[in-house]
């Protein structure tokens, strides 16, 4: 019996790897997205990633409800700070882009530059935090993307988020639940294992 229930176990894990295997991100999102327990545990996730010297640097700030609005005006505005030529255009898009994402975490690192622990190993915690995130996302059939670009790299969108300097933003998850796609839509190609992967040898040594 015992045998036949850690069988059952390993087809099991196995199941969720290769659901975990089918993970890919999703920009065209709608509602609803996820909320309440699940949205607990998607955020717990992230707090489970590796963490050398337990520094705990993670923080995630929610955008949601009618607030996405505000934030897409502030974004604009950012825009425009940035570059007055490009600000109708890129006000425009953010908007739109709030707009039609059901929930924003913007994922930011609490850098403690005194620390014995490198920045940037901090900031890799928080990458981690992220990526368990998209994870914890895809498993409960929501869909996410990690955004970045020049908003996560303005000191005035950081401050507005309440993160300054060492500290920093390192982009936002758009979440919410994939648009249907048509059925003869391209999937995307994976990567070749052999392509990324080697094996060391001694040999190497010059």
């Amino acid at each position: 019996m015992d045998h036949i229930t850690e069988v059952d176990n390993q087809e099991g894990r196995v199941r969720a790897l290769e659901l975990l295997l089918s993970r890919q991100s999703v920009g065209m999102l709608e509602e609803p997205a996820p909320q309440g327990a699940e949205l607990d545990l998607i955020l717990d996730a992230g707090l489970r990633a590796p963490d050398h010297g337990r520094l705990r640097p993670w923080r995630f700030v929610l955008i949601r409800g009618d607030e996405r609005l505000a934030w897409g005006e502030r974004l604009a505005e950012a825009a425009q700070a940035r570059d007055p030529a490009t600000a109708q255009m890129l006000g425009d898009r953010y908007r739109a882009w709030v707009r039609r994402t059901p929930l924003l975490i913007a994922v930011g690192a609490e850098i403690r530059a005194d620390h014995k622990i490198p920045e940037i190993e901090q900031v890799l915690s928080v990458g981690a935090a992220a990526m368990n995130m998209l994870n914890a996302i895809h498993m409960l059939g929501y869909g996410g993307m990690w955004v970045t670009g020049a908003n996560s790299y303005d000191p005035q969108v950081n401050k507005w988020l309440g993160f300054e300097a060492p500290s920093r933003l390192v982009g936002f998850l758009g979440v919410g639940t994939p648009r249907p796609m048509p059925a003869d839509a391209p999937k995307p190609a994976r990567p070749s294992r052999a392509q990324h992967t080697r094996d060391w040898s001694g040999d190497w040594i010059a």
